[in-house]
């Protein structure tokens, strides 16, 4: 294996372009040293996942790697959120630590993926105690308009994933939803991630890139900017990781059940109203406590419980989001509101947050070749699905299974199979352990595929 310091100043000279600039501001003293506090705890993720094509039902397996951080000398892994998506499982999932002749790999468990940053957590299993070098974040730590920062990460397979370092400047300074730094210049994503040190040696946080999500449900959207992860956004996660016993043992997140979008100026213009921002609701959920409160689609959202809502821009809605979730399960709430221009308030009691389609419980059944899904709001909402349909969702079907011979597909809602009415998932699995006793050679499926309702006959593999 070449020489660290061979291998950094070989680096140094490729990201010339990222780095001239801010250089000066880094020795190369300085930069050793933060690598040789920084490598050790560097690792990396591979993986395995099941990818499903939601017109098809078909999943296919892709293989995937990126960068972890030793966040806890137990073998806890943070890495980017990626890794967790709706239509892609992560399975076969290893933590490889160390260089050269020294790499060591773990399987990994992933834990749940939290709902206020974008990274996820592994914790390594092993058949002994581990006491592995772990990163050492800097709280509190804030960064300037054109600062630079070095980044370190791992290169591609074609550099056997060596350790490799970007110096580039924050470009962009937000104080809204939250203070967020925005860096300069396209980011390997290799880099995302990566620990991001600021001159002083400090490691203040990570690269990341958000996923934003609307109240009331999970439409997300990725911002185009590499942004820095601060490390007061995910350090409680550390401590009590998502799917631990303390963590669940928190309290519930709070719901309002609305969908929002900002107030942009051209909407301001066309309603005649100042332009100061605000949240527009677009979806009001039924039998939500906005519904209850008497929200209606249209109103735009001045103030929630006596914090001003100045969203202009996409990225402000995710602050919202945050601030009803941090508010609390039974707290009662004063909302400002405009309606048809004129001033409106509003009392509001939040609700616990409902189960969205990532917690959804699910059952795979071999025999049909499917795996269904609970109907949660969320779905609700994106598929348009009254609130009096029951049954369950088909998620997935599985490539050459009866099912798919029988034209199913992911979306279709089941209702009943054969004589078994369906309104819930126990209701599924006691259907299917009833056919099991008498094994017939075809089971009509009665199924909902969007407004239209109608038969499936599929020919079960007993």
């Amino acid at each position: 294996m070449r020489s660290k310091h061979q291998f950094l100043a070989v680096l140094l000279a490729l990201c010339g372009g990222l780095a001239s600039a801010a250089q000066d501001d880094f020795s190369v003293a300085a930069l050793n040293a933060a690598y040789d506090r920084c490598s050790p705890s560097l690792c990396m993720v591979a993986f395995t996942q099941e990818v499903l094509d939601p017109r098809s039902g078909e999943t296919r397996r892709r293989d995937g790697n990126s960068l972890g951080l030793i966040v806890r000398a137990d073998g806890l892994v943070m890495t980017h959120g990626h890794l967790v998506l709706e239509n892609a499982d992560p399975v076969d999932v290893r933590v490889r630590v160390g260089r050269g002749a020294d790499v060591k790999e773990y399987p990994a468990t992933v834990l749940r993926k939290p709902d206020d940053v974008n990274v996820v957590f592994l914790q390594m299993q092993s058949d002994t105690p581990l006491n592995l070098p772990v990163v050492q974040f800097k709280p509190g730590a804030s960064l300037r308009l054109g600062e630079p920062v070095a980044v370190f990460g791992l290169m591609g397979d074609t550099l056997d994933f060596e350790p490799g370092l970007a110096v580039v400047r924050v470009n962009a300074v937000l104080d809204e939803p939250r203070l967020t730094y925005a860096l300069d210049g396209a980011m390997r994503f290799g880099f995302v991630n990566g620990p991001v040190i600021n001159t002083r040696g400090e490691v203040v946080g990570v690269v990341g890139f958000d996923l934003g999500r609307n109240e009331g449900g999970d439409l997300y959207t990725r911002s185009g900017h590499p942004l820095v992860y601060q490390t007061d956004l995910f350090r409680h996660h550390i401590t009590n990781p998502p799917g631990e016993e303390a963590h669940d043992s928190q309290r519930e997140e709070a719901w309002l059940g609305v969908f929002t979008q900002p107030l942009k100026a051209e909407f301001a213009e066309y309603w005649g109203l100042e332009n100061t921002g605000g949240l527009i609701v677009s979806t009001v959920v039924p039998g939500s406590p906005a519904a209850a409160a008497g929200i209606q689609s249209g109103d735009i959202i001045k103030t929630f419980d006596g914090k001003p809502m100045r969203a202009t821009q996409d990225r402000d809605v995710l602050g919202f989001t945050k601030l009803v979730r941090d508010t609390g399960t039974g707290a009662t709430v004063t909302m400002e509101l405009l309606r048809g221009g004129q001033p409106l308030s509003l009392e509001i009691t939040l609700a616990a947050l409902p189960t969205s389609a990532q917690e959804a419980g699910e059952y795979e059944d071999n025999v049909l070749g499917l795996v269904v899904r609970e109907i949660t709001r969320d779905v609700r909402i994106a598929l348009n699905i009254a609130e009096d349909v029951k049954g369950v969702i088909v998620r997935r079907v599985k490539s050459g299974s009866p099912a798919q011979l029988g034209k199913m597909r992911p979306g279709v809602i089941v209702l009943a199979i054969g004589d078994h009415p369906v309104e819930t998932l126990q209701d599924f699995e006691e259907a299917m352990d009833k056919l099991r006793e008498t094994k017939p050679a075809e089971v009509a499926i009665f199924a909902r595929v969007g407004p239209a309702t109608g038969f499936f006959r599929v020919q079960p593999r007993w």
